[in-house]
């Protein structure tokens, strides 16, 4: 749902939603979420300083009156109340009645991210800051998990699985996402021009451009695809990607054929999606001995620790390195006895 924040906006925080959509780049999706933050940021500062606000849902308070007095006025208390609120009251989906209250790790550390891009912006471009209320302030510890990722068997599978309507989109689609690593954002975005003889131009995160080769599966895939796409009029005419209403197709889509036929492969469709695949592409490009600045680049990771998390998944290398130990083939002796019940 795209967010119409202009109307909605003061102007001390348009100018810095301004600068990220104009200067940085950033796509409307990103400066709609930097919004919603510093909305609901402002909306706690408000009710926590005014007891007259302390029985308006919270939802209702506005924040046209936010100026460059009041967050002169923000502390590093109030920002770690902030974290406090969202951590124990505030509710995770606020349209049900059901939902629970707190938001997880990683919620918080995002919205805490875009309350210092704020701050910084105001001390550091527009010089209107003296004092950084987040300068000295932690982020929350966010555990870091392994992606999930389908195995070469398990691919093949999916690949193998692909059938009925539309079976050339979708297998050309499943085969990008396995072997180009494409993002979906990205994948729904291509249009045809972007097939340039070996090599696939794909527009990324802040509108960079990265060119991706491909291989022999992609290229006969695409070839497949393209002898039965349909021609079409209107403004997705270049789409690459069509629905089966001629239109480019959507996010929730590509989400639904991928966990179609994910079932239909007897893989556990609620275990995995489209950004999985992703996961799955790096992973194997990585144990195929592929470098992993190269995996940055097919990749389109801004910096290469977010790349690095995949050398740690099955990585053969460690396998190696632990069979080589000269005491790995050092073997017990005698008998190993049973622990004894209660011990």
């Amino acid at each position: 749902m795209s967010i119409n924040y202009r109307f909605e906006s003061p102007q001390i925080l348009l100018d810095f939603l301004a600068y990220h959509e104009t200067i940085k780049a950033h796509s409307s999706k990103t400066v709609d979420e930097y919004f919603l933050d510093l909305r609901n940021f402002f909306r706690y500062l408000k009710q926590s300083r005014d007891k007259s606000l302390q029985g308006v849902p919270f939802d209702e308070i506005g924040i046209m009156d936010v100026d460059l007095s009041l967050i002169r006025t923000v502390t590093l208390s109030d920002i770690y109340g902030y974290m406090t609120y969202l951590s124990r009251d505030r509710v995770v989906h606020q349209n049900s009645e059901i939902s629970n209250k707190g938001l997880t790790t990683a919620s918080r550390a995002r919205k805490l991210a875009t309350i210092r891009s704020f701050f910084n912006y105001l001390c550091n471009k527009k010089h209107l800051l003296e004092n950084n209320p987040c300068k000295d302030i932690d982020s929350p510890k966010i555990q870091k998990s392994l992606p999930r990722y389908l195995t070469l068997n398990e691919s093949i599978s999916l690949l193998d699985s692909v059938d009925g309507q539309n079976r050339e989109r979708d297998y050309c689609i499943l085969t990008l996402f396995l072997n180009c690593g494409l993002r979906i954002s990205e994948l729904i975005g291509l249009n045809r021009n972007d097939i340039q003889d070996d090599a696939l131009r794909v527009l990324g995160k802040g509108n960079k451009v990265r060119i991706v080769y491909l291989n022999q599966a992609c290229k006969e895939a695409l070839q497949q695809y393209l002898a039965v796409r349909r021609p079409i009029s209107g403004k997705d005419q270049e789409a690459l990607f069509l629905s089966s209403q001629n239109k480019r197709i959507s996010r929730s889509m590509v989400h639904a054929l991928v966990k179609k036929h994910l079932s239909q492969a007897g893989l556990d469709s609620t275990q995995y999606s489209s950004h999985k695949l992703r996961h799955t592409a790096a992973t194997l490009m990585l144990q195929n001995g592929v470098d992993v600045k190269a995996v940055q680049e097919v990749l389109g990771h801004e910096h290469l620790n977010t790349t690095e998390i995949y050398t740690h998944i099955d990585n053969e290398s460690l396998r190696v390195a632990a069979r080589a130990n000269p005491l790995s083939k050092v073997k017990p002796k005698g008998k190993i006895k049973d622990t004894e019940e209660g011990e």
